[in-house]
């Protein structure tokens, strides 16, 4: 018999066209507030954070719904709100002042500035080499930002201890509420090297089809 072959890694251009990556129907509804939301994803409201001249960008932000709604918020005045997310299915909708919406592959694209807070609900799943969005997503904070996102080591496939290093790198790690958190910027280098990805992997935690990113190093 003969045995079962591993599936071919993609690299993270050819992951981009992946029907599982590119998914335009991936945080359609989430709102700012409510039971689909950011707040209740984040644990916390994300204008609950900002003021007047702070930024916040949130990577894999969807069609922008719940950033529509904080930008309309009277508590976003004077705050600038950046989505970027791959696929160009954003709301067509008048866009707020304040609000700006990019399409761009988050691995690829450099932020412009410095952030107050980064946000990526449930977007690493889909992303390829997520530990080199991490490092730079570190550098993007201002010296007292914070960055939060839903991260699953399992979709990482490392020889090597991961929640231990992301925390000698700064990062905390809340494995029951699968979040990863980062206060304030630094400069970030995992001794692993990455491999490419594969979309295959089948459902994670949440039930859906999710990316597994794989990397070598110990």
């Amino acid at each position: 018999m003969t045995a079962p072959q591993d599936p071919p890694l993609l690299d993270d251009a050819t992951l981009t066209r992946s029907p599982i990556v590119a998914n335009n129907a991936m945080n359609r509804e989430r709102g700012l507030r409510g039971v689909n939301s950011y707040a209740r994803a984040l644990g916390f409201d994300p204008l609950s954070r900002l003021g007047p001249g702070t930024a916040w960008l949130d990577l894999c932000c969807g069609s922008g719904r719940a950033l529509f709604e904080a930008a309309g918020d009277p508590r976003a005045e004077g705050v600038r709100i950046t989505g970027v997310d791959l696929v160009d299915f954003f709301l067509p909708a008048a866009r707020p002042a304040g609000l700006d919406l990019i399409a761009a592959d988050a691995t690829g694209w450099t932020a412009p500035g410095r952030y107050d807070l980064i946000t990526c609900v449930h977007g690493l799943h889909y992303v390829g080499d997520r530990l080199g969005l991490l490092a730079r997503i570190a550098s993007w904070l201002t010296p007292t930002g914070l960055f939060v996102a839903d991260f699953d080591p399992a979709g990482l496939a490392l020889a090597a201890d991961l929640p231990g290093e992301l925390r000698r790198q700064g990062f905390e790690y809340d494995a029951r509420r699968r979040r990863l958190t980062l206060r304030g910027a630094r400069e970030v280098e995992f001794p692993y090297a990455y491999l490419g990805a594969d979309d295959t992997a089948g459902p994670n935690y949440t039930g859906q089809p999710a990316v597994r990113a794989h990397y070598t190093g110990t």
